[in-house]
């Protein structure tokens, strides 16, 4: 099996990489950080902002069954769309949704015939409008869309293809670490993410990847997006 993963240097991507290492798997990481991790894994150097980037990648496998894992995000800036720039929002909403949008495109166009499952990272930002979170909220909410939208369209060509999106909870992360240090004038819900961590009510990403991994090898095809919330 061959695994495409965005955004393997921390989080959910990185504990993604760990528990494939440990797989007879071929492995390669995409995004703009490779971690400082020994083992047998590739990684192509891509900002995943950079949509020219994008389309020079590469995502044709010799392997039969391929699994791509859409984990990169960015929150953004965290503060009223009125504050932000035009590049702001163009950023969030190319990073979190139309760069993974590509990718799909890619490794069906380039592995037709194969068995290929995607999951893509989705956020609990996709079913609830946050204050300052405008354009997060809304790449997510298209990436759901987007996967369900996808499923439809495998099913109706017969292939086998699986999609899912999945909202991860909250995730002991570096975007965590971001959305904790927004100035409180700019974000009204910072003392909320902000209990979250005191209280020690972070996810830890090895189990949230755990679960998944267990949803890709039990779901059907039939449902396509979920919380984490459902994988109990």
């Amino acid at each position: 099996m061959q695994v495409f993963i965005t955004g393997i240097s921390s989080g959910i991507g990185f504990a993604f990489l760990k528990h494939f290492l440990s797989q007879n798997v071929t492995i390669t990481g995409i995004g703009r950080n490779q971690p400082t991790i020994e083992g047998n894994y590739s990684f192509l150097n891509c900002d995943l902002a950079d949509l020219n980037a994008v389309q020079s990648l590469t995502l044709k496998s010799d392997a039969e069954e391929i699994l791509l894992i859409n984990n990169a995000g960015i929150i953004g800036s965290i503060q009223r769309i009125s504050s932000q720039t035009n590049s702001d929002i163009a950023e969030v909403m190319t990073v979190n949704s139309i760069s993974p949008m590509l990718l799909c495109q890619k490794v069906l166009q380039e592995n037709p015939g194969k068995k290929i499952t995607i999951l893509n990272i989705s956020s609990g930002a996709a079913n609830r409008a946050i204050p300052s979170w405008s354009a997060y909220c809304s790449s997510k909410i298209a990436l759901d869309r987007f996967s369900e939208s996808l499923q439809l369209e495998e099913n109706e060509k017969k292939a086998q293809t699986r999609v899912f999106s999945v909202a991860p909870g909250v995730v002991d992360s570096k975007m965590q670490e971001k959305i904790r240090s927004a100035a409180p004038v700019n974000f009204s819900s910072l003392d909320n993410f902000v209990l979250l961590h005191e209280k020690g009510e972070l996810l830890d990403p090895n189990l949230v990847v755990n679960k998944l991994v267990k949803l890709l090898k039990t779901a059907h095809k039939s449902h396509v997006v979920y919380s984490i919330k459902d994988l109990d």
